[in-house]
This record gives structure tokens, C-alpha cells and sequence, in this order.
């Protein structure tokens, strides 16, 4: 980036899947201004302010609190998001029940033969690595009986459960960018899932499939032609902003996708067919939508000759 178009004032936003510490170094070489998730593991450094006041509500169901690092070098921005938190909170139920029930099934069988604890031991493992999103709230014990026998118990760990409610929904945000408020700097890095957007863009909505070109002009031509229905959607999504009817242009599609076109045709006694394509009456929400949006509606489109 920096070789293509130069080391301009510009800010590196970077998922936490690609945090190392060779990048945090490269990053901070030369003075390079950053905003970067972190490890979930990092939260628990920050367990006291997530219990204290002191959040700042930008938007509905979403809250931030800044947290100055301790040399003073660096800014955290705590994030509490209220539908990821239903999201896994549910997802953390889900995996409960499956340990739950994939233990009891363990249990069973060892009453009913004999196992080697060894082999036991290993199916525990596969089942808490398969599940690993609660695997921290099982304390499992396996023991050999005198009869030969393997005996499989557990316990819930109530300190487990309640550090994940605690930090259901709540993700940490690093920069050394001290100039921006904790808003804008989470504004920043939710780019990033606009991007990912861009790419579920060609998948859902064009139904473009990864394809395997075998010349570089069609790369770039398959580049050219997700870049362009980026681009469009952004516009879409700036016009519904500006209408004052959010900026998620696919949910207005989906209503006004209800909107029907018929065609009706009606022979004639002296032989002339005669066709009329109208379009359905919107209903009063989509005639708001219609409204807000500063568009027409025709009753009918005129049909052209074939």
C-alpha cells in the first residue's frame, strides 16, 4: 500500500484475526496511526470497567466507554452491543446443551462396558475442542472404578458463567490515534464489516460464485464488476440516510420487492389483442417509503413492440 501510494496520513484499521506482534511493530514503526481489534482474552485485563459506569450510548443498543492505556501511548475502546449480546448469549446456551448431552452419552456408555480411561479422555477432549465456545464452564473428572469400570463426572463452573455474562456482547478496540473521540473511532472500524459486506454483495445479491479465470482481463473485469455493485449500494444506502430511513437499502428492497407488475391481455371479437402491463397499488408503508425516497410510482408501464 504504502510503496503503490505513498506513506500518507492515513489510518490502518485491522481486524484482530491478523493482530501479531510483528504487525503491532510494523504498525507502530514510523509513527503509523492505527485502529485494531484485539484477542477476546484481552477483555478480562479490562473486567473492573465493564462492571463501572461511565458508557456513552452512540447509537441504539450500542454503547463505548474509552480506556486510557496505562503508558498513555494508547487508547481502548470497550464495546457493548446489545444484539450481540443476545446473539451469544444464545450461541453460548447452544453449545451448553450439546457438551451437556455429549457427556451424558459418555457417561452411558462407560456404565454399560468397560473403557480405558485414556480413550475416554480423548472423546472429552474432541467434544469440548468441538464446542469450545463453553468448554470452559465444564470441570470434568474422569476416574477408574475397582470394578474396572470408568466413572465420567462434572460440574459447571459458576465463575465461568459469570464472566461470560458479563462480556456477552462486549468486544476491545486498540489505537494510539489520541485526536478522535471513542465514536468516531468505532465508526472507523466498523468499516471493516462494511467491506465484508461488499463481498456477500457479489455472492447474494448478483449471485456471482467464485470463479476460476484462467486470464487477467477477466480478474479484472470480475473485480471491476463487484467493485461497481459496491459502489452502487453504497449510493443506495446514502440515499435512504438522506431519506431519514436508515442506511440498510435491503430492507427497503424487501418491502418494495412486494410490489407487483401484471400484465393483462384482453382479446378483441375483431382479433387484435390488446396488453396492458400495470403495476400494483402500494400499500400505505410503501407508499411512505416511496414518498420519503422522492420517487414515482406509475399505475402502468408502457410496453414496447417486440
Amino acid at each position: 500500500m504504502e510503496k503503490r501510494h505513498g506513506k500518507a496520513d492515513r489510518i490502518w484499521v485491522v481486524d484482530r484475526g491478523m493482530i501479531s506482534q510483528d504487525n503491532m511493530e510494523f504498525l507502530r514503526q514510523e509513527g503509523r496511526r492505527y485502529i485494531v481489534g484485539t484477542p477476546r482474552a484481552m477483555l478480562k485485563r479490562f473486567e473492573r470497567e465493564l462492571l463501572s459506569e461511565g458508557w456513552e450510548a452512540i447509537r441504539k443498543g450500542l454503547e463505548v466507554k474509552r480506556c486510557p492505556s496505562p503508558d498513555g501511548e494508547e487508547t481502548f475502546i470497550l464495546c457493548r452491543s446489545a444484539d450481540r449480546r443476545e446473539k451469544e448469549k444464545a450461541m453460548h446456551a447452544r453449545f451448553e446443551k450439546r457438551i451437556e448431552k455429549g457427556l451424558e452419552k459418555i457417561a452411558r456408555s462407560c456404565e454399560r462396558r468397560r473403557q480405558e480411561p485414556v480413550r475416554i479422555g480423548r472423546r472429552i477432549g474432541a467434544l469440548l475442542g468441538a464446542n469450545s465456545r463453553a468448554a470452559g464452564l465444564f470441570d470434568v473428572k474422569v476416574r477408574s472404578k475397582p470394578d474396572g469400570r470408568v466413572k465420567v463426572a462434572w460440574k459447571k463452573v459458576d465463575r465461568w458463567r459469570d464472566w461470560a455474562s458479563l462480556s456477552e456482547g462486549c468486544y476491545l478496540l486498540r489505537s494510539n490515534v489520541a485526536d478522535w473521540s471513542a465514536e468516531d473511532l468505532w465508526t472507523a472500524y466498523i468499516q471493516l464489516t462494511e467491506a465484508e459486506a461488499a463481498f456477500r454483495i457479489q455472492k447474494s445479491d448478483l449471485s456471482i460464485r467464485p470463479i476460476w479465470h484462467q486470464k487477467e482481463e477477466r480478474v479484472l473485469a470480475h473485480i471491476l464488476v463487484c467493485f461497481l455493485a459496491y459502489v452502487l449500494w453504497k449510493t443506495l444506502g446514502q440515499l435512504c440516510r438522506r431519506a431519514g430511513i436508515g442506511d440498510e437499502p435491503r430492507r427497503v428492497f424487501e418491502e418494495l420487492s412486494k410490489i407487483k407488475v401484471v400484465d393483462v391481455v384482453m382479446p378483441t371479437r375483431q382479433g387484435p389483442i390488446i396488453r396492458k402491463r400495470c403495476v400494483t397499488r402500494p400499500t400505505d408503508h410503501q407508499a411512505i417509503l416511496l414518498d420519503r425516497l422522492g420517487l414515482h410510482l406509475p399505475s402502468h408501464i408502457k410496453l414496447t413492440a417486440m
